[in-house]
């Protein structure tokens, strides 16, 4: 698995993530269950591994990105 598939997979998960946010006013705690959510179908379909591999990959890759806003947000959440 290549690591920049990985992290445009990341990107575009967060990206999906804040545009239900912000369309279907998704609430913000139901944010990193979505995304793993969404990581999951990446991992099965996308990459060229086998199923279990793809399932925890996916998790990992949705979970990954759900981290990844969440930390971003709070660095950027100002007190």
């Amino acid at each position: 698995m290549e690591e920049l598939t990985v992290a445009v997979f990341i990107a575009v998960i967060i990206a999906l993530v804040e545009l239900l946010k912000r369309s279907l006013d998704l609430p913000t705690k139901m944010a990193p269950l979505v995304s793993a959510i969404l990581g999951l179908p990446i991992g099965i379909l996308y990459l060229d591994v086998d199923l279990k591999t793809g399932i925890i990959y996916g998790l990992i890759i949705g979970l990954s990105a759900g981290g990844l806003y969440s930390g971003v947000k709070t660095i950027t959440k100002s007190e």
